[in-house]
This record gives C-alpha cells, sequence and structure tokens, in this order.
C-alpha cells in the first residue's frame, strides 16, 4: 500500500472514514447553504459573522468540558450522541426553510445550538483518531482526515451551489440532516477489541485545571497554540470572506461562490495529502506554515479579478492545511494519553473559540472598509501573532532565534547560552577569540522545533 494511505490497513479507521466523507460533503453543503440564507435574509456582512460567530461560541464556553466528557466516557458513544445533536438542528433548520417561516433569529439559535454539538464532538473525534490506528500511524491518520474533509470542501460547495440553484437552500440543508447517519453506522460497525483506548481517566477535582497547567508548562506546544489561534481567531474566515468577495468585489452568485469553496479546496487537499506522507512533524512547520497562510491571504486580497483570486485560493488553501494537519499532529504525539482528551479540547477551544470574537469583527471590517480588507486583517493580524508568538514561547524555551537565507531560508535556534559566547568573543581580546574558534562548539545550531539541549521541555515530535 502506497505510504500515503497506510492508516487504511487498519479496519476501523476505514470504516470511520468512508462515514466521515459522506458527512463531510453534506457539511459543506450546509456551510454554503446557511451563509446564503443568511445572505438572502438580511443582506449583510455583519450579519453572515454573526452566524458564524454564534456557531462557534460553544467551542469557547464548553471546550474544556467537552475534554473532559472525552478523556472520561468512551468516544464512540459519545460521538453517536453529537451526530444525532448536530443532525436534529440541520433537518429543524431545513424544514423551516423549506416551510418558507425562516427567519434570520432562528438562524441564529440553531447556529448556536449546531455549535454546541461541534464542541463536543470535535476533541472527541480528534482523540479518537489514535485509538482507531495506534501512536506510529496517527500523523498518516490526520492528514488522510483532512483530505476526507478537503475531497469533501472540493465536491460540497460546488454541489452546494448548483443544487440551491435548481432546488433551493432548504432542501439542501435538509440533505444534510441525513448524511449524519452514514457516520453513526460506521462507529456501530467497528471492533471494539481493535481499538487502542487508553484507562479512562479517574474522576478528580480540578481536571480542567491540570490539563490547563500541563499545557502552559510546555511553551513548545504554547507557541504552537498561540499560532493557531491567531490563524483561526482572524485568518480562517473563508466562508465569511469568500462571500463578501464572491458577491460584493466581483458581482457573482451563489454558483460561483461555490467554486470558490471547491478552488481553495484543491489547495487543501495538496496539503493534506502532503501531511500524510511525513513521519516526521516539528514545530518549525506549524511556524513557518502559518506565516505563509498569512501573506498569501493577503495576497489574494489584491488580486484584481475573480480569476486571479481563485487562481491564488489553492495557495491560501494548502498554507492553511499545512498549518492545521502539522498542529494537530504535533499537539497529539507531544501528550500524555490520559491527558489527550482535555488536552485537544483546549486546542479545538482555541482554533475554534476565537471565532465568535474574529468573525464578527472581520464581518464589520469587511461591510465598513470593503471585503478586500478583510482578508488583509485577517492574513495580517495571522502573521503579527505567529511571529509574537515565536519570539515569546522561544525566550521562555531559553532560545535565540537567527533568520538565515543561504542556502535555504530557514529559521535556526541557539541556546542563548551559546548566543552569549559568540558575544563575548566579538569583544574578547584577539587571542582570546582565536582560542575560543579553535574549540569546538558544544551545542550545534538548531532549527525551530527542535528542543534545545539547555532545557528539557518534555517529550516533543522530532
Amino acid at each position: 500500500m502506497s505510504p500515503t494511505f497506510r492508516a487504511f490497513k487498519v479496519r476501523n479507521f476505514r470504516l470511520y472514514a468512508s462515514g466521515a466523507i459522506v458527512s463531510n460533503v453534506g457539511t459543506w453543503m450546509q456551510r454554503v447553504a446557511q451563509d446564503w440564507l443568511v445572505l438572502e435574509l438580511t443582506h449583510s456582512g455583519t450579519a453572515l459573522g454573526i452566524v458564524t460567530g454564534l456557531q462557534f461560541l460553544p467551542a469557547l464556553l464548553f471546550g474544556p468540558y467537552a475534554g473532559l466528557i472525552a478523556d472520561r466516557f468512551p468516544k464512540r458513544l459519545v460521538l453517536t450522541c453529537t451526530q444525532i445533536a448536530m443532525a436534529s438542528v440541520a433537518l429543524v433548520l431545513g424544514g423551516l426553510t423549506i416551510a418558507g417561516v425562516v427567519q434570520p433569529w432562528h438562524v441564529y439559535l440553531l447556529a448556536l445550538l449546531f455549535g454546541v454539538g461541534t464542541a463536543f464532538d470535535a476533541p472527541t473525534r480528534q482523540a479518537f483518531v489514535v485509538e482507531m490506528v495506534g501512536r506510529e500511524e496517527l500523523s498518516n491518520a490526520v492528514g488522510l482526515n483532512s483530505a476526507s474533509f478537503n475531497a469533501a470542501r472540493l465536491l460540497g460547495p460546488a454541489l452546494a451551489g448548483l443544487l440551491i440553484n435548481w432546488i433551493g437552500t432548504g432542501p439542501v440543508i435538509l440533505i444534510n440532516g441525513f448524511t449524519y447517519a452514514a457516520v453513526i453506522l460506521s462507529l456501530r460497525l467497528m471492533r471494539v477489541s481493535e481499538l487502542h483506548t487508553p484507562k479512562p481517566a479517574a474522576r478528580d477535582k480540578g481536571m480542567i485545571r491540570d490539563g490547563m497547567r500541563y499545557l502552559w508548562r510546555r511553551p513548545d506546544l504554547m507557541m504552537v497554540l498561540v499560532a493557531v489561534f491567531f490563524a483561526g481567531t482572524f485568518g480562517l474566515n473563508f466562508q465569511l470572506t469568500s462571500a463578501l468577495m464572491a458577491t460584493e468585489v466581483f458581482h457573482k452568485g451563489a454558483g460561483e461562490y461555490g467554486i470558490l469553496g471547491s478552488v481553495l479546496a484543491i489547495g487543501s487537499l495538496a496539503g493534506a495529502l502532503l501531511a500524510a506522507r511525513r513521519v516526521r512533524i516539528r514545530s518549525r512547520l506549524v511556524i513557518g506554515a502559518a506565516l505563509a497562510f498569512g501573506v498569501f491571504e493577503i495576497v489574494s486580497a489584491v488580486m484584481p479579478t475573480y480569476l486571479t483570486f481563485a487562481v491564488v485560493l489553492p495557495l491560501v488553501g494548502l498554507a492553511s492545511l499545512t498549518m492545521l494537519t502539522s498542529a494537530n499532529a504535533t499537539m497529539q504525539l507531544s501528550i500524555e494519553p490520559t491527558m489527550r482528551g482535555r488536552v485537544m479540547a483546549l486546542y479545538m477551544t482555541v482554533l475554534m473559540g476565537g471565532t465568535p470574537i474574529g468573525s464578527p469583527f472581520i464581518g464589520w471590517v469587511g461591510q465598513e472598509f470593503g471585503a478586500r480588507y478583510s482578508l488583509i486583517v485577517g492574513g495580517g493580524m495571522t502573521v503579527l501573532g505567529t511571529v509574537g508568538s515565536v519570539l515569546y514561547f522561544s525566550r521562555r524555551r531559553g532560545l535565540a532565534i537567527r533568520p538565515r537565507l543561504l542556502p535555504r531560508p530557514r529559521l535556526d535556534v541557539f541556546p542563548q547560552t551559546e548566543l552569549l559566547g559568540e558575544k563575548a568573543v566579538v569583544g574578547a581580546a584577539p587571542h582570546e577569540a582565536a582560542r575560543h574558534e579553535a574549540a569546538p562548539h558544544e551545542a550545534a545550531p538548531q532549527e525551530a522545533g527542535s528542543r534545545p539541549a539547555a532545557k528539557d521541555v518534555g517529550p516533543q515530535v522530532a
């Protein structure tokens, strides 16, 4: 079997992936249909941002508790319950739309309820991957999961755009409600004996605080989390920014809007497949991809035509997916199994929990200053936040960073003690400097994301 698809050797993962692709196509269809419904009802970019924010608000409110549930209860049971909850919301919204009685407040309320299901589903689903495939195939499975999600992203928006024109938004949302049955069936067919299930965490006081303390004591993971927070809060608002660019800048309809989502998914799918081939994941990959994502998003904002905007979107998708898959694998491979649910819940809270703040803000920027500025501000905040995270948490780890352009662009990371030694040599007498140069270096320069020799920061991904 090709190294790209090696996790498919595991029967339980094959079942899960087959159900997930069906559900993911439905999810992307509903996202496009819901956004189009909001624009039809309100003609407001701010309203679109509010709906997106409400959908992600529960991740901020309930994320830590969701991680606790994931650590204490069987994940198959939790996932079955969340699939039923999200299916019910989709069926209600689709029914209201078909009946012609839907109002903006209906969409707001149901987006919030859908977000509650997502808040409990996401960390459990993330932590469940390693139970299906084990640690050896985790990075491959994460990449294949993302590939499935983005293959659906490639098909779902385009299909939704066509179906909205043919049958309307309500039936499209209703279709998504029925696709959750595929995931529920795949969970029921799994062989429990083949799962790598850790011993459930015992109930104790302060379990959520323990997860937070664990993360704070790991500056390497905190650096990744902060970069992901800025990207998730301000940069990853594609359903909002693409809708504004399609309607306000290029004056296109639902079909062309759906195509933008599919074009973006081309790059995302490529990024996911490249991630699936990687055996070793480094933190520097997360940081580099986050910076590239911010830059490409700014570049997309200044594209003069619909065609040139669509051409740049695959690069945006490639960078964003590389960042997310490498961050996910880094977090899961670097934490203790009994902490996985809580830490992944905090990761998902950081990734999605900032959306209730960032999405309305980006929507307001687009409405007040123009759709292009929603992308410029989102990309700029991602770059600034990532650079600030690297500088702050590298200092906490006792590191100094030096950019190198030759022989290839990269970041070299040195223990600060070595850098101080170099400065001392510069100011020393000539014979002292010569003696220092003759002595072998005790620590070689490290690249961003590797562990410093001067300070033990816990287990890391190579």
